[in-house]
């Protein structure tokens, strides 16, 4: 419903009511709850307790690990759609204690089971229930709107009375806001409908857009209280009884199934994953830990999966980006192609759409370029902030197009270019001149909107570009690893061009991306380091920190081979790599600190595209090695789910990875990342045009023996390989082969 439809209703004293869209709301007074004592912001780091998350589509619950969200909490929990909080308070309590956690896991993503239990407690006749004798076992899961089940058994040789209560309540809060943005206006909070079996939470925001939380209560409660329900039950010996309500948010644009029940809900998402799984790459190791990794960031890659008005596509993470985000999903894309191919083919139809087509400096949006980030919150709909969507990022532009190109690497299908060929070339043309500002060859950013990023490379944070002296760079800022996307996204292009028979932008593109590479060895080498500039900033001085950036020149191949033996030491050396996985800045930097977000910690989509670039060079053991760190950090993790970073404190002093206390988990491309790793180990590489699958030096490490591809789509071919390391030695079988494809191997 929108402002068109509101109309002014009776005003009393103590308050009004409106109309909006037909439906009569009463509007509660002016509140400050937005912005809790002292000002601070919503979000308070708290490391101290663990948290659950489930989500499907664009709908995602964040809770603490019991189950709840206290109308006391700080960090940002809540229950979620589209960047609003539909719902702020959601606790559980026993005779208005909180029960006793026993266990509670997230594993499956879209589901969540919670086993509780008692504390001594007294019942009204003054009978003392003793602890740990009551059940309480809360199973919810999403689909289209959230369903919880809580079931309660008495494990007495007596008979008990129980009183359940549940509190619901909501802010509507932006998800800007909950990460700490202050607003001074708001739209209008409305007042409460409750009824017997339902409870009704609504918010008209500044943008005219009504936000509702329908609570429905299929278990008729004894009595609601305010916006808390409650529920009593007499319980004989080893009865049990069951509480069952659903919550779902609503917006004028969302439809919600009917006739959805709770085990159906169950049923259709667990078929949901199965099919996922099955229309994928199968893959078995003989290192039951290590599969495990890998199928617990399937999971979570189906999870991340979203479907929205633009199209389908992976979210960023859960729970601060449930949103496209140009990098990360592009880099994500391209870390699972041997996994599966169509989040790709549908990423590229959902980007090329959102392409930039004018010059907006309010969203740093260029003709051309790829967009950084989307949010569809009230902020974004007023214009408080610019991401609707916003193009503050200096790399998404050339990792489309090196997607694009992966695409047809592993499907051939050139059909996908040729719906694509002007985004293609307004791609190239954004590279070529909005990208090169000052025409040095460089791409270079500086953000033009007062609420932009000050850094648009993936190191994003204000802090993340500084010399070796502390002094922050000043832009316009050339990132070294945005020039290695640059040199990598020409290559590919003209071997697309090349294929499309244009054999004159082929060779223009080649030519391109030559003079690139010979420019940046010059510009970014230090010989003294043995390694390259982080960056140069706006006089084109080095940025001399040592830091990862550079290393993603590795995978993009425009580090020199006689530089790279000296960059692949360098990555080795003690104040880089933590034992748990290269550092994003070393720790003999002015600025390096192992609780940063990005001048020190360790993040496993870095390494994988390091240790995919290592593999390129040759340097398979220095690349094992980083995967062992990474993959001994993962099993430290639950359901071994590597997060979107962890501290970069050094492992010989510390058993086990330290948390980066509001890290994002599931993150889609820490998901992605063991999937590159494992690509990187086997040295698989797709040509579907010339029905071709290259084979470079396979190399497992010491903790796996044998891995097993099996149904790997290439082209209209699919092939089933089998790797097995004697020794140091890893050799490979094919298994199964259907379709036109053939084995190149090189040693």
């Amino acid at each position: 419903m929108t402002g068109a439809d509101t109309k002014k209703g009776q005003e009393t004293k103590n308050s009004r009511e409106i109309k909006i869209g037909g439906e009569y709301f009463t509007v509660l007074a002016e509140e400050s709850s937005r912005v809790l004592a002292h000002g601070e912001p919503f979000v308070i780091v708290d490391v101290k307790k663990e948290k659950l998350v489930i989500k499907e589509g664009e709908l995602f619950l964040y809770s603490d690990i019991e189950g709840n969200i206290a109308r006391e909490d700080t960090s940002g929990l809540g229950l979620y759609l589209q960047d609003t909080r539909f719902l702020k308070t959601f606790n559980m309590t026993l005779f208005g204690s909180n029960p006793v956690l026993l266990s509670s896991t997230a594993d499956r993503g879209f589901m969540s089971q919670i086993e509780l239990t008692n504390a001594d407690f007294m019942m009204p006749d003054g009978m003392v229930v003793p602890q740990e004798t009551i059940n309480i076992r809360r199973i919810r899961v999403i689909n289209s709107r959230l369903f919880e089940l809580v079931r309660i058994k008495n494990y007495n040789h007596f008979p008990v009375d129980i009183s359940l209560e549940i509190e619901f309540d909501s802010d509507f809060a932006d998800m800007f806001e909950v990460r700490g943005t202050r607003r001074t206006k708001f739209g209008t909070r409305l007042a409460p409908k409750v009824n017997e079996n339902s409870i009704l939470l609504a918010y008209l925001g500044l943008d005219d857009i009504l936000r509702k939380t329908y609570i429905r209560l299929e278990t008729p409660p004894a009595a609601i209280e305010s916006t808390t329900a409650t529920f009593r039950f007499h319980l004989e010996p080893r009865e049990r009884s069951v509480v069952k309500f659903d919550i779902e948010p609503v917006l004028p644009t969302t439809t919600s199934p009917k006739g959805v029940s709770f085990n159906r809900a169950i049923g259709d998402m667990r078929k949901s994953y199965e099919q996922w799984f099955a229309g994928t790459t199968r893959i078995e190791t003989d290192n039951e830990l290590f599969t495990e990794v890998l199928r617990s960031s399937q999971r979570d890659l189906r999870m991340l999966a979203t479907d929205t008005q633009f199209g389908f596509f992976l979210s960023a993470g859960v729970p601060w980006f449930v949103t496209p985000f140009g990098r990360d999903t592009i880099i994500t894309c391209l870390q699972i192609m041997m996994l599966d191919t169509h989040p790709a083919v549908e990423t590229s139809k959902v980007f090329t759409q959102l392409q930039g087509k004018t010059i907006d400096p309010w969203r740093d949006e260029e003709p051309g370029k790829i967009f950084h980030e989307i949010r569809r919150g009230e902020l974004a709909n007023i214009r408080a902030i610019p991401h609707t969507p916003y193009f503050g990022s200096a790399d998404s532009t050339a990792l489309y197009l090196i997607m694009i190109s992966e695409i047809v690497k592993w499907t051939g299908d050139l059909k996908i270019v040729r719906r694509v060929t002007d985004a293609i070339n307004q791609a190239l043309e954004w590279l070529d001149n909005f990208g090169d500002g000052d025409g040095d060859g460089f791409i270079e950013y500086e953000t033009k909107s007062r609420r932009g990023l000050v850094n648009q490379g993936w190191k994003d944070s204000g802090n993340s570009v500084v010399h070796a002296d502390g002094r922050l760079a000043e832009a316009p800022i050339a990132l070294a690893e945005v020039q290695a996307y640059a040199y990598f996204a020409k290559r590919r292009m003209s071997w697309l061009f090349s294929l499309l028979g244009d054999s004159g932008r082929a060779a223009e593109l080649e030519n391109q991306a030559k003079s690139l590479k010979k420019r940046f060895n010059e510009a970014f080498w230090m010989p003294e380091e043995g390694y390259y500039a982080m960056a140069l900033d706006r006089d084109k001085n080095q940025v001399r920190t040592i830091t990862s950036n550079p290393a993603h020149g590795l995978w993009a191949r425009i580090i020199n081979d006689s530089k790279a033996g000296q960059v692949a030491e360098r990555l080795l050396m003690p104040d880089m790599f933590s034992g748990w996985g290269i550092r994003t800045m070393s720790k003999s930097s002015l600025n390096y600190n192992p609780m940063s977000y990005h001048n020190g910690s360790v993040w496993p989509h870095d390494n994988a595209i390091i240790i995919r670039g290592l593999k390129k060079y040759g340097f398979a053991e220095a690349a094992n090695k980083i995967s062992s760190g990474l993959f001994d950090a993962a099993l430290h993790y639950d359901y071994f789910r590597l997060p979107e970073l962890f501290c970069g404190f050094t492992k010989r002093s510390i058993s086990r990875p330290v948390n980066y206390p509001v890290a994002c988990s599931p993150q889609a491309w820490a998901s992605g990342a063991i999937f590159m790793i494992l690509q990187a180990m086997l040295g698989i590489e797709a040509d579907a045009p010339s029905n071709t699958v290259n084979v470079d030096s396979p190399s497992l490490p010491g903790w796996l023996r044998e891995a097993d591809i099996k149904d790997l789509r290439v082209g209209n071919a699919t092939l089933s390989l089998k790797f097995r390391r004697d020794g140091d030695v890893t050799s490979f079988v094919v298994t199964s082969k259907d379709g036109p494809v053939r084995i190149v191997v090189t040693e």
